[in-house]
């Protein structure tokens, strides 16, 4: 259960991947680049969000 509460972005993002590809090979090629950036956005949320969570734990300890 750590696992998936540590790397779950990592998880999403790989299965946006495989599904952009598999849109991709179905003949689907607008929709599976359009999937194509979600795992890119799925990761710059969760570097912010746990940016942010640092941040603010750090400015309860000052």
């Amino acid at each position: 259960m750590n696992f998936l509460k540590k790397y779950y972005p990592i998880v999403l993002a790989f299965l946006s991947f495989l599904y952009s590809v598999s849109l991709w090979f179905t003949g689907n090629e607008l929709e599976g680049l359009y999937v194509g950036l979600w795992p890119v956005t799925i990761l710059g949320f969760a570097i912010a969000l746990r940016q942010r969570r640092r941040d603010d734990k750090n400015n309860y300890y000052e």
